[in-house]
């Protein structure tokens, strides 16, 4: 009986649930679209041979505009799947004709009609396969019991079918979502162009932004420490100029250019510190013997791997040390991690780094938090940041960056003959 019913959550656990009632939920939706739709449609293509059609046509393009919008959100709710909004047209010209040219001139209104025009047959095939999986399933075992001949080979045929498809059912469910993934993805969303453009707007925006805090708390931190510091250190200077001019007992003398020397190693070790946030020395030898440093101060046992066939550009090097620290910091801190372990490797021109910790997981994203800042730090550059922490452990953070390698100086024809040094670059005057 248990395994009956652990079989039965397995086969209706709650994303398949959500799958289900998404689908039975489209379906009327997308038939009243298409009617609604299809109906203004025809009726602004019959009226292009007055003013009103191109009016009923941008009417018809901006009501579809509005269906993508709630069938995104829908889909980000119950399907997680969130698909970014593609970029509203931009009238050219003020006023209503502006308006107007700039909808019939949008692609992606076209692209979110055609897709409420072919999503009905599509909405219904869908909702047969993947319900008729289940629904026949279930009815078969309903009926077994009924059945009023003898439970031989036909009733044993029954139950065997019923089974199966009920095992399939998950996989047929998952098989016409990701159709319909693959279909609001591209009808509704951005194209490849647009989110690319978007991406690199926003990677812009955070570069400014983080450019900006950062100064401002460089600024902080020199006039709030160092600054002060070397401040100290020059009012101490002038007591001990007053103390010798007043020829005053050497204890007193040494006792202020102690404090003095005192102050300045204070306001140097703060200049460290803070050189140290923007670029750390250590990365000057490279990442590996940088992270071997990390590893070896870091307060959870580090195990380090790293295969770099060559060495990475500055900037990202930077990127994945900062990185890799913050998730150390987050092992030892917020997991109770024993043991963690860093990979790092350079393969198919992009940049690897694995922190793989035994804490108790639970990490995720949230807005204003470091695994939040480090995937967008790394977002500017291109990369990617994925985290798998389950409750319960282990957490594994994976982040890759691109890293093309450096193209090579073309050599030029004729680079070496005489006349010319060999291996020079320079062009050969023809």
């Amino acid at each position: 009986m248990l395994s009956a019913m652990k079989l039965l959550n397995t086969i209706f656990d709650r994303r398949s649930r959500k799958g289900l009632a998404y689908l039975l939920l489209v379906l009327p939706i997308d038939l009243l679209s298409f009617v609604l739709l299809l109906l203004g449609s025809l009726l602004g293509t019959v009226l292009l041979l007055t003013p009103l059609g191109a009016w009923v046509l941008a009417a018809v393009l901006r009501g579809a505009a509005g269906l993508g919008g709630s069938r995104r959100a829908l889909a980000a709710r119950m399907l997680g799947d969130r698909v970014p909004a593609p970029a509203r047209p931009v009238a050219a010209d003020a006023g209503l004709f502006g308006w107007r040219r700039a909808i019939l001139k949008d692609a992606v209104s076209w692209r979110i009609l055609a897709y409420a025009l072919i999503k009905p047959p599509v909405a219904v095939l869908s909702l047969a396969l993947a319900g008729g999986f289940y629904m026949y399933g279930l009815i078969s075992l309903i009926y077994l019991p009924f059945y009023d001949g003898e439970l031989g080979t036909e009733a044993l045929g029954i139950l065997v079918t019923s089974v199966i498809l009920l095992l399939l059912g998950p996989w047929m469910l998952r098989s016409v979502l990701g159709v319909e993934r693959l279909m609001i993805r591209g009808l509704l969303g951005p194209t490849r162009i647009n989110q690319r453009i978007s991406d690199l707007q926003d990677s812009r925006d955070r570069a400014v932004k983080d450019a900006d805090i950062t100064l401002r708390r460089i600024e902080r931190d020199l006039h709030d420490g160092a600054q002060a510091r070397l401040i100290g250190v020059g009012m101490h200077l002038a007591i001990v100029r007053e103390l010798v001019g007043a020829q005053a007992p050497t204890e007193q003398i040494v006792a202020a250019v102690d404090t003095a020397q005192a102050t300045l190693a204070t306001a140097v070790g703060e200049l460290r510190d803070l050189v140290r946030g923007i670029h750390p020395p250590v990365l000057d030898a490279g990442l590996e013997a940088a992270l071997a440093t990390v590893a070896a101060g870091s307060a959870v046992p580090v195990a380090v791997e790293i295969d770099l066939p060559r060495r990475p550009p500055p900037a990202l090097e930077s990127i994945a040390y900062f990185t890799v620290c913050e998730l150390l910091t987050n092992a030892g801190r917020h997991s109770g991690a024993r043991n963690a372990t860093i990979r790092v490797d350079l393969r198919d021109d992009v940049l690897r780094l694995r922190v793989h910790d035994d804490g108790q997981g639970g990490a995720h994203q949230r807005a204003g938090g470091g695994l939040a800042g480090l995937s967008e730090r790394i977002r500017v550059v291109d990369g990617r940041l994925a985290i798998d922490s389950p409750a319960g452990g282990p957490t594994i953070v994976t982040a890759e960056i691109p890293c093309p390698a450096k193209e090579k100086p073309l050599r030029h024809e004729g680079s070496d003959r005489a006349g010319s040094p060999a291996g020079s670059e320079l062009p050969v005057l023809r």
